[in-house]
């Protein structure tokens, strides 16, 4: 069973996410960690503590981390697309859970659960990677103890917050550079180009919600986020962006990958927050560090898996 974490920033596909590995028999979700991104850290933490909850996951730590940016100020939030709340104003109706947050920060809890896991640990960032950033940069003798981070993030094709940057890595470009470029750790880099064509549509969400209580307690959390990506598919459904990533996390090779050296654009004009990818055939061997880019998948299959484990 491989051993779990998940760095998030609950958010509706983190909600998702997180079900998706409680849910998961393949899986040990050993730990969560919180960062600001949809909505601010007080939200993002609230709202994953209680996702477990509604899972019964009273067990698993969870410890909150960033709350803003490693150098410049975050310039807003995703409450247009996820609600004022992150969970389009239904987070309240999630049931409280009995243990709070851990007594320490996310990159000491990060520390704690590496070094004492018996075997490397899959880590999926979710959020902005500002937590991860620090947890490599302050504590580099725990990249041993890293299978591999599996992140959603970045765009290759166009973003959603900007014509070039994807929501989570334009949140902190300085941090996605950090872990994307410079780090010697194993990366799959699940971007929105592939998540976006996994969108999941009226059916789906109707089969999950007649599933059982929980099926229809997430798809009760969507409606303001199935409404923006309604308007933008041009169709009933939404896009769970994370979840997809946690099903490559669950399932490795559910995502057909293409090793490529990355950049991330750290400058201050429109392309700030871009994840540029190297897709030439030619360039010289060796030419940047590679990290594996999600580039497609058996759809359908993805979509079957996310709705089998929620729906189980």
């Amino acid at each position: 069973m491989t051993p779990l974490i998940i760095d998030t920033d609950p958010g509706v596909d983190d909600a998702f996410a997180l079900a998706l590995a409680c849910a998961a028999p393949e899986v040990d979700l050993i730990g969560v960690t919180t960062v600001f991104g949809n909505v601010g850290l007080a939200l993002t933490t609230r709202n994953a503590l209680r996702v477990l909850a509604l899972y019964g996951r009273d067990d698993v730590p969870v410890a909150a981390g960033a709350e803003q940016p490693l150098v410049h100020p975050h310039p807003h939030r995703a409450r247009h697309v996820h609600g004022a709340d992150g969970l389009s104003g239904q987070a309240e109706t999630l049931p409280e859970r009995a243990t709070g947050v851990a007594g320490v920060d996310a990159v000491s809890l990060l520390v704690s659960l590496l070094e004492s896991a018996p075997a490397p640990v899959t880590i999926v960032p979710i959020g902005p990677l500002t937590n991860i950033a620090l947890l490599l940069a302050a504590h580099p003798g725990v990249r041993s103890k890293i299978a591999r981070l599996v992140v959603m993030g970045g765009a290759l094709g166009g973003g959603n917050v900007t014509a070039a940057a994807e929501f989570n890595i334009w949140s902190d470009p300085e941090a996605a550079r950090r872990v994307l470029v410079e780090e010697p750790v194993p990366v799959t880099l699940v971007p929105m180009d592939l998540t976006t064509r996994c969108a999941v549509d009226g059916p789906w969400l109707d089969s999950l919600a007649a599933a059982g209580p929980r099926g229809a307690t997430l798809v009760s959390l969507t409606a303001t986020y199935r409404e923006h990506y309604s308007r933008s598919l041009g169709r009933d459904g939404m896009v769970v962006h994370d979840a997809v990533a946690v099903a490559e996390a669950i399932k490795p090779g559910l995502l057909h990958t293409t090793a490529m050296p990355v950049e991330v654009d750290c400058g201050y004009g429109p392309g700030r927050g871009n994840v540029i990818a190297d897709q030439r055939a030619t360039r010289n061997p060796g030419e940047g560090r590679e990290v594996d880019v999600a580039l497609s998948a058996d759809l359908d299959q993805v979509r079957s898996f996310l709705l089998s484990h929620l729906a189980g």
